[in-house]
């Protein structure tokens, strides 16, 4: 029987190219579709001549259509942090809207089951805490971050109607704050700001008083999740993301002494709705899919530490 096979868009991103190895190490064959917005080719360039992968420079917003056999669609594509939402902010919405539209079209032509990647940031700057799947959300529509929080939310509204209406098989995963190698340097999340920061001497920039709070998974561990996700009978939302909450500060802190750093750490106002408090109840992820993080912080930030000493140095932002 041949192998299956599956579209991930977004698929040279930082998520998308660990799911498109992932996928393959499972035997999987993947058709990796972005059109390097914010992907970066350097991501797959690793896959290019694996047997079974193949890549496809292509703005999923247009038309999409595939030919031949697809079991999966899964879809990735989107600018995915706070300076992309200010730099791209019509991008991020048609991606999240449109490119959608289109991702579950392709899904509902070759009888796919479709995933998509939602984020916490439905939840916006929660009053519930920590955060369930029944949890509706504060989001601001009409604020800076509007255009990622609300995208994601109709991606979510427009996932559970081709569900209902055209019997599409979905799976929605909503992903807390996730770090690992692969990411952007200078996307401005905390993560890579933080390290690159400790690694030139230079300070450490912490929004508002650095009391707000951040729960941060390693990128290992948030796909495992995933493809279990899509491997799973669970049609409603599911989160997927680490429950060891901690302050800005503290990450501040744990950042300086895993790069032996002596960076002062300073103050900036805090953005626009930026979110106060992040913690994901994985309660559904435990005990349907016996999911759980695994990769201590300690361990996991060392080797994204590593990888922006050695693979990806802090080049400055241009």
């Amino acid at each position: 029987m041949a192998a299956a096979r599956a579209v991930v868009t977004g698929g040279a991103g930082f998520l998308g190219s660990h799911l498109c190895e992932k996928l393959l190490g499972e035997g999987i064959e993947v058709v990796c579709i972005d059109n390097l917005l914010t992907g970066n080719l350097a991501n797959v360039e690793h896959l290019f001549g694996r047997p079974g992968f193949a890549f496809e420079k292509y703005d999923v917003t247009n038309h999409l259509h595939v030919p031949g056999r697809v079991d999966f669609v899964l879809h990735f594509a989107s600018p995915a942090s706070p300076i992309d939402y200010l730099l791209l902010p019509i991008q991020t919405l048609k991606v999240g809207s449109l490119g959608t539209h289109k991702a579950l079209g392709l899904a509902k032509a070759k009888g796919a089951r479709f995933l998509l990647a939602s984020t916490s940031e439905v939840y916006g700057d929660p009053l519930v805490h920590p955060q369930p799947e029944s949890y509706w959300g504060n989001v601001n529509p009409v604020g800076p971050r509007g255009v990622y929080d609300e995208a994601k939310r109709f991606a979510e509204a427009m996932t559970m109607a081709y569900h209902r209406f055209h019997n599409v098989d979905t799976r929605i995963v909503r992903i807390f704050n996730t770090y690992g190698p692969r990411m952007r340097a200078h996307d401005g999340r905390v993560v890579p700001a933080f390290i690159c920061q400790a690694l030139a001497g230079k300070p450490l920039t912490a929004f508002g008083d650095g009391s707000q709070t951040r729960s941060f998974c390693y990128v290992d561990d948030l796909i495992e999740g995933i493809v279990r996700l899509l491997f799973s009978e669970i049609a409603d939302p599911v989160n997927i993301g680490n429950p060891a909450e901690m302050t800005v500060l503290q990450f501040a802190e744990e950042i300086r002494r895993l790069t032996g750093s002596s960076s002062p750490i300073v103050f900036k106002p805090l953005p626009e709705d930026d979110p106060k408090v992040r913690q994901p109840d994985i309660t559904t992820a435990f005990t349907r899919l016996g999911w759980q993080p695994r990769v201590p912080l300690a361990q996991g930030l060392a080797r994204t530490i590593e990888y922006f000493r050695t693979v990806a140095p802090c080049a400055p932002p241009v």
